[in-house]
């Protein structure tokens, strides 16, 4: 595979298949300015950023180096903390502007935060003197880098200090994108046959859907990989080895973002990033979910997809598909079936996912005008933390204010993602009041047996999805959120 790191052309030969990004610049190439922190995509010491070709440039984004496998860079450039300053060692201003705030001690996150500040300041690129970068926007891409040493006061000081303008990966931006353009041409001649590819490892990139049916066909003991931010932990922190893997990322039919009349039609190796606007326009509430389940860096990696095929019971997103309505839509070698998600979960974390089969796209009907819809997550932390409870709520209200129809999304209830459905029949005809919901609230025993954990005892859980209830209530009626901020 070829790739470009910094300014130079790289081409890997007869690397392990689950190789990441971190250890091979690590080990091989001896590139340690990225730090090992986690080894689980948490801390942020070894984000680096992926630009990849876009019609008119190259777009920007932040990777966990740890927990992203080598093979998915083909045809990309890897911009490290090396490659920021000059040749004749003048410094980027994100770097520049780190030194002259004092915002690095220790120095170990540093490299981190400097490559995170960086794709913001490649994004904002346009920005003027009288447009800065404002604090929610650099906390936002920041959450996914962690600091023991400054209390961030002086990093953010940094970036709030950043005017950018043009520099040097600026004036290499067409050359680049034509000599990636080069690379991934490249790629998709000579592509080996899955029936004539060695049957002991392998980490191949199909471009096409029919491509990757035959490759999972022909090898069903392979895994496949997405954003890779789940199944690289089990090389980073099992220490298992992955022999096959199949990239789903440059499929193109999974890439797809359509917007009907009717719905949301997502490819299911879209990540949360790049699905992100049209969620903040249709589905404000799911929007606000994605800032929370994941740092910056998670959200360029992760995808919809994956957090459905991988069947946690606490997964955040399908507790709110589900509230949704959504439907699914599966791809194998017998052909093509879509089904309603709450029919997908068979049990913990199995599905009904035919034999080489795959999750091709989700579709997510549009509100209605009559529609509430409301989204909560609770965890111990707020950010980047694994959910005690999810919870989605979607009522339809007719013209006497009174609940119509009903859909109750869980997570962390029971062992799969589940719809309440004696408390959504409670509500029906019922006005959207405390009076209203009380039926619903103890229909939820019923409902539900949750477990205890180290997240949540189950009479903690089952009290909070009474809570909820009303918390939807609340702010239906007031119209004021109750969600905790953190820049209050």
């Amino acid at each position: 595979m070829q790739f470009i790191l910094n300014q130079e052309e790289l081409t890997v030969e007869n690397f392990a298949p689950d190789t990441t990004l971190l250890e091979y610049l690590r080990t091989q190439l001896m590139h340690r300015g990225s730090k090992e922190g986690c080894a689980s995509g948490d801390c942020g010491a070894c984000t680096l950023v992926v630009a990849d070709p876009s019609p008119d440039g190259l777009t920007y984004r932040t990777v966990n180096s740890c927990i992203t496998y080598l093979g998915s860079l083909e045809g990309r450039q890897v911009i490290t903390v090396e490659g920021l300053s000059s040749s004749t060692g003048e410094l980027h201003p994100v770097q520049q502007a780190m030194v002259d705030h004092h915002a690095s001690q220790c120095g170990f996150c540093t490299p981190g935060f400097v490559m995170s500040l960086f794709s913001l300041y490649k994004q904002r690129e346009q920005l003027t003197q009288q447009e800065r970068l404002t604090r929610e926007e650099i906390n936002e891409h920041l959450g996914g880098n962690l600091c023991r040493c400054t209390g961030y006061r002086p990093i953010i000081d940094a970036a709030l200090s950043l005017s950018t303008q043009p520099d040097a990966f600026t004036e290499q931006t067409q050359s680049i994108r034509e000599a990636l353009l080069t690379l991934q041409a490249s790629a998709q001649t000579n592509v080996p046959q899955p029936s004539l590819t060695a049957s002991s490892a392998f980490f191949h990139s199909p471009t096409q859907l029919s491509e990757l049916i035959e490759w999972l066909e022909a090898h069903p003991d392979a895994r496949l990989v997405a954003g890779g931010t789940d199944l690289a932990l089990d090389t980073t922190q099992q220490l298992k080895d992955i022999p096959k893997l199949i990239y789903t990322g440059k499929v193109a039919e999974l890439k797809r973002i359509e917007v009907t009349d009717e719905a949301l039609i997502l490819g299911a190796a879209v990540t949360y990033q790049e699905c992100h606007a049209q969620m903040k326009m249709h589905f404000p509430p799911l929007a606000a979910l994605f800032v929370r389940l994941g740092s910056q860096q998670i959200r360029n990696q992760g995808t919809l997809g994956g957090n459905i095929a991988n069947a946690s019971p606490i997964g955040d997103t399908p507790p709110v598909l589900l509230a949704l309505d959504a439907e699914l839509r599966l791809v194998s070698p017998e052909g093509q079936q879509t089904l309603p998600i709450k029919d997908f979960f068979t049990g913990y974390r199995q599905t009904c996912l035919p034999k080489a089969g795959i999750l091709e796209s989700i579709r997510i009907p549009l509100l209605d005008p009559a529609d509430v819809f409301k989204v909560y997550k609770i965890s111990k932390r707020l950010d980047d933390d694994i959910s005690a409870v999810c919870f989605a709520l979607r009522i339809r209200l007719d013209d006497k204010g009174c609940i119509s129809d009903a859909r109750l999304g869980f997570g962390g209830m029971a062992a799969t993602p589940a719809r309440a459905l004696h408390a959504e029949q409670a509500l029906l005809g019922q006005a959207f009041t405390l009076e209203g919901i009380q039926a619903a609230q103890h229909a939820l025993t019923q409902d539900f047996s949750p477990l205890t954990d180290v997240r949540a005892s189950a009479q903690y859980r089952l009290e909070v999805a009474a809570n909820l209830l009303a918390r939807a209530v609340h702010e239906y009626q007031t119209g004021t959120s109750l969600e905790v901020s953190h820049y209050a």
